[in-house]
Parts: C-alpha cells; sequence; structure tokens
C-alpha cells in the first residue's frame, strides 16, 4: 500500500453538473486516497444548483463549488494531474491543454442532467441518475490496484470504466 494521493481532474464543458458531482465524489469515496478536481472548457460561471442539492441528498459536502476554465490546471503553478476524466461527450471532442507530466486519461461520458427539460421531478431523477453513474464508475476507479498493476493494464482498466451503465457513448478511450 501506497501513502501517494492521486489527483484526479474531471473535465466536462460548462463545469457545472457532471464534473462537481464527480469532484465531490470522489473526494469523500477516495477517502485521502485520491484529490479530485472539476474543471470546464467553457465554465458556465456558476454550479448547477440541482448538483449541489444532489450532492446534500447524497451527503456529500456541497459547499466551495465553482465553475472554472480548465487553464487553471494547464499552467506551471497547477497540481499536477495523475488521471484526467471527461465526462461529456463534447470535452471529449475538444482539443485539451497539454498537462504536465502525462497523465493518464480517458472518457467517461454521461448524459447531462442540465440538458433535461420537465418536471422538478423529472430533474432531480436525471441529476440523481447521473450521480448514481459517476458513483458507480468512481467505486470501481478506486477499487484498482493502481499502485501493483503496470501503466498498460491500468489504461485499459480505466477507459473500460467509461463504458459502464450509462455510457452516453461507448468509450473511445480518449480525453
Amino acid at each position: 500500500m501506497t501513502d501517494r494521493i492521486y489527483n484526479v481532474l474531471f473535465l466536462c464543458t460548462g463545469n457545472s453538473a457532471r464534473s462537481i458531482l464527480a469532484e465531490a465524489i470522489l473526494n469523500k469515496e477516495g477517502a485521502g486516497r485520491f484529490r479530485a478536481y472539476s474543471a470546464g472548457s467553457q465554465p458556465k460561471g456558476s454550479v448547477n444548483p440541482h448538483a449541489l442539492q444532489e450532492l446534500n441528498v447524497l451527503g456529500y459536502d456541497a459547499t466551495g463549488f465553482s465553475s472554472k476554465s480548465w487553464d487553471v490546471f494547464s499552467g506551471p503553478d497547477a497540481p499536477e494531474m495523475d488521471f484526467i476524466f471527461t465526462v461529456c461527450d463534447s470535452a471529449a471532442g475538444e482539443a485539451c491543454p497539454v498537462w504536465i507530466g502525462h497523465p493518464m486519461t480517458a472518457h467517461w461520458g454521461i448524459e447531462d442532467p442540465a440538458a433535461v427539460e420537465g418536471s422538478e421531478v423529472e430533474i432531480q431523477r436525471a441529476f440523481a441518475q447521473a450521480a448514481r453513474f459517476l458513483k458507480n464508475r468512481i467505486t470501481a476507479f478506486i477499487n484498482l490496484p493502481i499502485a501493483s498493476i503496470d501503466r498498460m493494464a491500468l489504461e485499459q482498466h480505466v477507459r473500460q470504466i467509461g463504458s459502464l451503465d450509462g455510457a452516453s457513448v461507448k468509450s473511445t478511450g480518449d480525453a
């Protein structure tokens, strides 16, 4: 067992819902083994209130989140990432910055709960479903023997996680 803390960045275009949910879930479920962050290529500027509500419902800390640009994590003072996961299909197709340290990347796309229109119950259901799909992926990820398997095998595993139930498209493996 290693005392190393792995840095993980979740990317989405707007950084207002899915990436925020993933950041909160990994920070709690990772139990100090992981430090999660989130960002977007075109941040909305605010966090979707339904995402914060869902975090509260599930017992996750919903404070201190902000919608920010991925540029925050590409500069020389940024923490070096070990893993970068895109959680929306549009971010997966964008040209990402060059990340310091060549982190492992994968696409874990799920449908955007913020795009759901309908009743309050339907919107809440979409956010609950997104959080459940993300938690399933994160649980699979944190249970990988990261410190004891080779990079190629680890890369294959993190990419396969992206095709678990709820995948918006079958994972291409690229972030």
